[in-house]
């Protein structure tokens, strides 16, 4: 289904499912006009507490990318402090308690049986409280939960107040998590015979030339203290809002509880969800009982078979597809964990857009909004559950809590996320300690089980890495990890596929992380054999955390490939894409291995004499697409070229430098040596003794004008809506300067704000989220959000440097 006509539907069922004088259902979201402090505040969660003192806050909202007080240089900067508890694995962010609090009213002419509340993600250890009372807590930070709330609400009419406790204490992640209500929260009120919570599962039974066969399993619950006849009607609405199937169910009595009633469905000509065709449809399902319409939901999904063998790969709809996958955290950057909507496609479409179809959750659920876009932009996804199970990683991390909530948190997940055509993929955790251990094969075979009885449609694998943390164990012993499990998740492992294949000729195998220094041997092997499906970098897109696991070191001799570096490094810096969206040299190697590009080109940023440079696993040499090296005039310069093609030639401004044959058996790098003159630099694909594709670097004039660029320049009044402007530093033809390292103003004005800004260097503290940003290599990023309640109108930004012309765009919110 298209993005608007779905939107138009949800629009009219979220506002009010209406028949017959009764209001079947109201979905309304809860986002907004809470109230917000720090510091533990036990009364807090009394009605009668005052809180004209804390701060206005809408949702979702991520208290940890907020500056801190009593900043210090070499401190405390932004949100950063010297003294995080979670140092390196958080990126020097900062946690803590926080109390959230909303009043709000019922309508008293609305009458119905049951009220839920319902958070898709809250960062960690939460507490909700109705009036006084306790609700109920939910420890995981990623996964959705709901409470019934209906007994502890006043009468309609009279003012209810809901408090939210959230404790991000300790070290408990090993990246940055964010703090707070940082997804959506939903207020769902239904009549007591209704369906169920996420009680609707869409399932793709056939495909033929001319029909489908869907099976639609709804549970319906009756709260009421008698049984109830009960029908249910189908309407299956396709991308173009029109009815393409119906189905109506015999009328059933249904006892006080839960029953499960499956329809099976024919579907005339269906248009299938793929990659390339993301066609989506719409199951409308209303409850009537005794005459009356108590309840009508709508169901997004997209008709599409999946199929997993070592023999034929993965199959999509019957047809091969490689798996060309990136592992993404959950957070958006500068704007910190908070699931806006727009950010949360802007990611899935970046992904896409630099040659990703599919993407690894890792190591954690993501937003319903994330999964969303990825269903309307055609990404398939791996969808995980766990980072630890019983063994620690952190000593306040979810291994804490796991023996108690694992069965909830993984039908939380599953059940959230079944009807996502996107998702083809549960994955039960990622590098356990346990992994090969006897209390590891009992808790695997528990988690297969369960993850089959929940949704028997897809395969379930988990990513499986090498005994680092067991030494002198042998990689060998780790047959029995994959006993229970259908798709063999890989880390690292590429050496290992063959052979492991000649031993176990049926094990499916996924590479659920690998180096990007190393993805022209991953994907051979993807290539070669089809028992090896895809392949997931690590990572698809820089997050915040784990900070400086892609550093390049120059020092007087090799050192260590280690990853994690210390202040004032903020983010991994391992993405194929940047923090501001942009290519890094990885990406355009990537485009070549993927055959998306012929030929790419790289210079490495000159290493003085007598030092020599050593890269982490995850990391990339110091080079990027740069022909500005004034001062280094006759000094040679490392120039690395990507390509197939069996010879490619470097020209500089005119003149040939020299050829290099390529031998893709061995690699598809060729390496120049070339002394630095300014001009152009030229490379040249050559194939059959023809020119088929080339690239060129220019040296640039003088920094002279500010350029600023948005990715629409027109957007919603709606606070999930933003809008994405690149700011670049140009000379007076409009190129970009690459070395371009210049403190700019933003300044905004209008029925917006920025909601974040920053650059792409992962040491720069000072540049993140403040009114002056300094460019790296070139350019920067402001993120424009509308105002709330600031109605229709223009954003006008402006971006501001001494001597240089300024930046002004405007942005129309309609």
């Amino acid at each position: 289904m298209k993005a608007n006509a779905l939107l138009t539907l949800l629009l009219l069922f979220l506002t009010a499912s209406q028949q017959n004088g009764q209001t079947a259902r109201i979905e309304s979201l809860f986002d907004d006009d809470w109230k917000f402090s720090l510091g533990d505040i036990p009364e807090a969660k009394s009605p009668s507490f005052s809180d004209a003192s804390w701060r206005d806050v809408d949702l979702p909202h991520d208290w940890s990318i907020e500056n801190l007080p009593n900043q210090e240089a070499g401190k405390v900067i932004g949100p950063f402090s010297k003294e995080s508890i979670g140092t390196t694995a958080t990126g020097y962010t900062v946690g803590g308690t926080g109390w959230y609090r909303k009043t709000f009213t019922l309508p008293a002419n609305e009458k119905f049986s049951q009220t839920l509340i319902n958070f898709d993600g809250v960062y960690m250890n939460s507490e909700v409280w109705i009036n006084g009372k306790l609700v109920g807590n939910h420890p995981y930070g990623y996964t959705a939960f709901h409470f019934d709330i209906t007994e502890f609400l006043n009468p309609a009419g009279k003012p209810n107040v809901i408090a939210v406790k959230v404790k991000n204490e300790g070290k408990n992640s090993r990246w940055y998590s964010g703090s707070g209500i940082y997804r959506h929260v939903w207020l769902i009120q239904k009549q007591s015979v209704h369906i169920a919570h996420d009680g609707v599962f869409v399932n793709t039974e056939s495909i033929a030339e001319n029909e489908a066969a869907i099976t639609v399993l709804s549970t319906v619950e009756n709260s009421a203290s008698n049984s109830t006849d009960v029908k249910l009607q189908i309407r299956i609405i396709d991308g173009k809002g029109k009815v393409a199937a119906t189905s109506e169910t015999p009328v059933k009595s249904i006892p006080t509880g839960n029953e499960d009633i499956t329809q099976r469905i024919k579907v005339p000509k269906a248009k299938l969800w793929s990659t390339g065709e993301p066609n989506l449809y719409t199951a409308e399902i209303s409850v009537i009982s005794n005459g009356k319409v108590t309840d009508q939901t709508l169901t997004a999904f997209g008709i599409r078979t999946i199929h997993f063998d070592a023999k034929t790969g993965f199959t999509l709809n019957g047809k091969p597809m490689e798996l060309k996958g990136g592992d993404l955290h959950h957070d958006n950057g500068f704007l910190g964990s908070a699931a806006i909507d727009r950010a949360e496609e802007r990611r899935v479409e970046l992904m896409k857009a630099n040659g990703f179809n599919a993407i690894r959750a890792s190591h954690n659920p993501p937003s319903k909004q994330f999964l969303d876009a990825c269903d309307r932009l055609g990404v398939v996804v791996m969808d995980e559950a766990f980072d630890q199970w019983v063994r620690p990683k952190n000593p306040q991390d979810y291994s804490l809590y796991f023996r108690e909530w694992w069965k909830k948190d993984l039908k939380s997940m599953i059940y959230r996320d079944r009807n996502h055509p996107s998702v083809i993929l549960w994955s039960i955790g990622n590098e356990l300690n346990e992994r090969a251990d006897s209390i590891g094969y009992a808790i695997r075979k528990e988690l297969v089980a369960e993850a089959h009885r929940l949704d028997s449609t897809r395969p379930v694998t988990e990513g499986v890495c090498e005994f680092w943390d067991h030494a002198g164990r042998k990689w060998e012993t780790a047959a029995p990890v994959f006993e229970d499990l259908d798709v063999a998740g890989y880390n690292y492992l590429q050496k290992a596929f063959e052979s492991d294949h000649a031993a176990y000729p049926n094990r499916i195998i996924v590479s659920t992380e690998s180096y990007a220094a190393e993805a022209y041997a991953y994907w051979q092997g993807v290539e070669k054999h089809a028992y090896v499906i895809g392949d997931f970098v690590w990572t698809g897109m820089d997050h915040l955390g784990e900070t400086g696991c892609g550093n390049a070191k120059i020092g007087q001799r090799s050192g260590p490939r280690v990853g994690l570096q210390p202040w004032p490094w903020f983010n991994n810096y391992c993405g194929d894409i940047d923090l501001c969206g942009n290519k890094k040299p990885q990406s355009y190697y990537r485009d070549v291995v993927w055959n998306n590009s012929k030929i790419e080109m790289m210079v490495h940023t000159p290493i003085p004499a007598g030092m020599v440079e050593t890269y982490s696993y995850w990391g990339w040499p110091d080079e990027y697409p740069n022909w500005n090296w004034n001062g280094n005039e006759g000094k040679l310069m490392d120039v690395r070229v990507f390509s197939k093609s069996p010879l490619v030639r470097l020209e500089l401004n005119g003149k040939v430098i020299g050829e290099q044959a390529i031998d893709t058996n061995t690699g598809i790098t060729a390496n120049f040596k070339v002394p630095y003159e300014a001009g152009v630099l030229k490379v040249i694909a050559i194939e059959n003794g023809e020119a088929v594709s080339s690239k060129e670097l220019k040296t640039t004039g003088a920094p002279a004008k500010i350029r600023l660029t948005a990715d629409r320049s027109k957007i919603k009044a709606n606070r999930n809506d933003l809008s994405y402007v690149k700011v670049e530093i140009t000379d007076e033809q409009g190129n970009v300067i690459p070395d371009a390292s210049i403190p700019v103003r933003f300044i905004v004005s209008g029925v917006g704000t920025i909601a974040g800004s920053g650059n792409a260097n992962p040491t720069d503290m000072e540049s993140f989220n403040n009114p002056v940003c300094k460019t790296f290599r070139g350019q920067a990023l402001a993120i424009l959000r509308p105002l709330k309640n600031g109605g229709k109108g223009t954003i006008t930004f402006m971006a501001k440097a001494n001597r240089l012309e300024t930046g002004e765009i405007k942005i129309i919110v309609q």
